[in-house]
């Protein structure tokens, strides 16, 4: 044991290596490098074998033991999870890409993904839908076999929302392998049609679907943001959050509230306990009572793996801080992790399992004391500070590994909603039980739950909107590291802050300036830069520089945030000219963030103004800003600036078919910025690339803006025939499989450089001398990073700055083949 912080009383650590041995162990399975976890379970079996011999303790050599068992345990319980997912008929299956018929049972409710985040929008970006299946039978290739193998399907049929946990459905489609070796289901389907049931939900499902359908009923008469904020703030149903609001609250460290957690379990029963001891209610009832509550909710909310983490971690936090004690919350917390992980072993490896520890275990060894120096204010309000500080300390490290990112709005906006979560989930709650009996009285209550979730809806669009909300971190060991060291320096240095009034006072306005001003990042943006590509996430926005402070915008992202973020950390403040290639949201729908302090001289469209919901709404938008907008002509050139050259050199016909008659009619620029060239291709599809190419026979390009996100339909002349050295692919966190192994194989092996906004955040090419170019990554792990380039005749940009021959005989320059452009 060890002394509690401030207490000087000893800490119940006892389990606490058991857990951490059990995690890892699991963690090693489950890796794609299982083979060295095999080798080092073998190592610490040797190694407490010796110990066990050569320690004279016994209370030592027994937790050596212990721990080693525990390392085993957990190694083998990951195998026996791992083996099925990635061996088998289903793994060899997708493998090949094999057309499959699968049957099996839904294991989780169905999400939408990209879902509207306008009114307006329509088409292709009415979004997809992804579900998780436990394939039970599997037909492919002639033969069939019994399973039981997850699989992920991604399908684009809205017909799969509609299907419940539990229910039997059968389907047909392209299995195709997972994006990473470590995931957890063998193979992503894609289904041709929408699901064939052959079956009911399961006996949960229909229990509790009547509460949770008659949740969202119950909040259909509030605004947008909180009748998509109440379910998931009560049930974690986030069927009616729209993208953008989510972005915002994943931004400013809010989205844990829509993710059933700890947090929501808490509540529930702290309401519950606290109603049953008003009750009368004392000795083994209040135990009993909280295990009904917890079981009830988790039904709810759907007993899979994240909902019984956050049990688990809710119950840990009432035991630990009201039942039992602080010096045991620990223990409590670790039996926890080693029922959970030994339950579901893949969770050792979620990001979101080792937040919920990491915050749990803040909140019970940090919050006592530094709510208790803080006695200057209210116990409320020293609460209402030390819970999301203690949280934020302790999560840190784990968020900047994971995403390359500190939010400093995470601890106000916590703060700020604080007071009005439980308020909006008990509220929420109580609308879904009686909604099956008394509709209009849960109607009221919603009505009021609307109100709070209101508060917190603006709460994230206003710290999101701020330009310090997300700040850049090191990525890899040393910015890990560095979190850690920074983290530690906080939990010794906070209480000696929070102490003292003025000194906090001082510490929120250093807070506050880092938020409303944007933290420059070193080397960013690099000073001979040439082109942009913005990380906006899935979408495409591409800058051209045309004078300091000046840059014509290709494309906008789906959403605003990102997009003004890019432009603001590139001072730009004039976009003389504003080219939005075609009318999907993940091009257009960012419009907005570009206008947002800037002076937006004219916009350029695609001729086809489909979906048509789409360009009403973009077309609004420009012209509630005064923007003249002029759609594009294949042929027409334009100078902007003594830098810039643009040529317009497709769409020069609509080609409806096959694909996207939208996508084909891209606007396809050839631009020339000091002298590089550069070949921004929108979302264009195959049979436009070819169209294009003839066309254009002699087109040649320095940078290639790869169409369509990396799609794998690509025509291969245009990819790697035209002379790009470097590649731009302007792609996010997708279920399409964007970009394609097979365009990263085919780019790879013509020897262009390939850089991607979802590994290396926004990504600038630059001019090295009179006649070389590079490239700079942001970062979406880490600081700036720069490579180097020969010639422009012949760049080969690579990441160690290495020079490569290369001889491209297609290509030529603008000048040699357009002389006196």
């Amino acid at each position: 044991m060890t002394a509690l912080p401030g207490a000087g009383r000893p800490l119940d650590l006892r389990l606490v290596p058991a857990a951490t041995a059990l995690w890892l162990g699991a963690f090693a399975a489950l890796s794609s490098w299982w083979r060295a976890g095999l080798v080092g379970c073998a190592a610490v079996l040797v190694v407490a074998a010796l110990a066990v011999v050569r320690l004279r303790d016994d209370g030592l050599r027994r937790a050596v033991a212990v721990a080693a068992m525990c390392v085993i345990a957990g190694f083998a319980v990951g195998a026996a999870r791992a083996v099925p997912v990635r061996t088998g008929p289903v793994a060899e299956l997708a493998g090949a890409g094999a057309y499959v018929e699968v049957e099996g049972v839904v294991a989780e409710d169905p999400q939408r993904r990209h879902a509207a985040a306008t009114p307006g929008w329509a088409g292709d970006d009415a979004g997809y839908v992804v579900v998780r299946v436990r394939v039970d039978r599997v037909t492919g290739r002639g033969s069939s076999h019994r399973v039981r193998t997850p699989v992920l399907v991604v399908a684009g049929d809205a017909a799969w929302a509609s299907v419940l946990p539990g229910q039997r459905v059968r389907a047909g489609g392209r299995l195709e392998p997972t994006r990473r070796p470590a995931d957890d289901v063998a193979a992503v389907l894609r289904p041709r049609a929408g699901p064939g049931t052959v079956g009911g939900p399961g006996l949960v499902a229909r229990a509790t679907e009547p509460f949770r359908a008659g949740l969202r009923g119950s909040v259909a008469g509030v605004g947008e943001d909180a009748r998509g904020l109440v379910p998931g703030l009560v049930v974690g149903d986030e069927s009616l959050l729209s993208d953008d609001l989510r972005d915002d609250m994943r931004t400013t460290g809010l989205s844990h509230l829509t993710a059933v957690s700890g947090t929501n379990v808490t509540i529930v029963l702290v309401v519950v306990l606290g109603a049953a001891r008003w009750a009368g209610v004392r000795g083994y009832g209040i135990p009993a009572a909280g295990v009904v509550c917890v079981l009830a909710f988790v039904l709810l909310a759907r007993p899979d793996p994240s909902v019984l983490r956050a049990g688990a971690m809710g119950v840990v936090a009432v035991v630990g801080l009201m039942v039992a004690g602080r010096r045991r919350g620990l223990s409590a917390l670790a039996a926890a992790v080693c029922v959970l992980v030994l339950v579901d072993p893949w969770l050792a490896r979620s990001v979101g399992f080792v937040l919920s520890v990491c915050a749990t275990a803040g909140i019970l060894l940090l919050v006592p004391r530094w709510q208790a120096v803080m006695g200057w204010v209210p116990r409320s309000v020293a609460a209402a500070v030390a819970v999301p500080l203690a949280a934020q300390v302790a999560c840190a490290p784990v968020i900047v590994a994971a995403s390359g990112e500190l939010s400093l709005a995470s601890l106000p906006a916590n703060m700020l909603v604080a007071p009005v979560v439980a308020p909006a989930t008990v509220l929420g709650l109580l609308a879904a039980v009686v909604s099956p009996v008394v509709p209009g009285v849960a109607a009221v209550f919603g009505w009021l739950a609307g109100v709070p979730a209101w508060w917190i809806a603006a709460v994230a669009r206003w710290f999101a909107d701020q330009p310090g909300a997300a700040t850049r971190w090191p990525g890899g060991a040393a910015g890990t590291v560095a979190a850690l060291l920074l983290a530690g320096v906080a939990v010794v240095v906070a209480p000696l802050v929070l102490r003292r009034p003025l000194v906090s006072l001082v510490a929120a306005a250093v807070l506050a300036l880092g938020l409303f001003r944007a933290a420059p990042t070193p080397g960013w943006p690099p000073p001979d830069w040439v082109v942009v590509a913005c990380d906006v996430g899935q979408g495409d926005a591409l800058a051209l520089r045309v004078a300091e402070h000046t840059a014509v915008v290709v494309d906008t992202g789906r959403d605003p945030p990102p997009v003004r973020r890019c432009l603001d950390t590139l001072d730009i403040r004039h976009v003389p000219l504003l080219v939005l290639s075609h009318f999907h949201a993940d091009h257009v729908g960012g419009v907005p963030g570009v206008l947002a302090g800037r002076d937006v001289g004219r916009a350029l469209v695609s001729p086809l103004a489909e979906p048509a919901g789409n360009a009403a709404v973009a077309r609004t938008w420009l012209d509630d800003a005064g923007v003249p907008v002029d759609v594009a002509r294949a042929g027409e050139r334009r100078r902007v600036g003594e830098r810039l050259t643009i040529r317009v050199v497709w769409p020069r016909r609509v080609i409806a078919a096959p694909g996207s008659a939208s996508n084909n009619a891209s606007v396809v620029l050839d631009a020339t910025v000091d002298g590089v060239e550069l070949l921004l291709t929108g979302d264009l599809e195959p049979p436009a690339q070819r169209a294009l190419l003839r066309a254009e026979p002699d087109l040649a390009t320095d940078v290639l803006k790869v169409a369509h996100h990396g799609s794998a339909d690509q025509e291969e002349a245009l990819l790697t025939g035209v002379g790009a050295d470097v590649a731009l692919i302007s792609v996010g966190e997708n279920d399409y499989g964007h970009p394609s192994r097979h365009v990263l194989r085919s780019l790879r092996a013509s020897g262009v450089s390939t850089l991607r906004t979802d590994e290396d955040g926004s990504v600038a090419v630059v001019r090295t001398g009179a006649d070389g170019l590079g490239i700079v990554r942001r970062g979406s792990r880490g600081p700036p990073v720069r490579g180097r380039s020969r010639p422009i005749r012949w760049p080969q940009v690579t990441r160690s700055g290495r020079r490569t021959s290369r001889a491209h005989p297609t290509h030529r320059h603008r000048n040699e083949r357009n002389p006196g452009a």
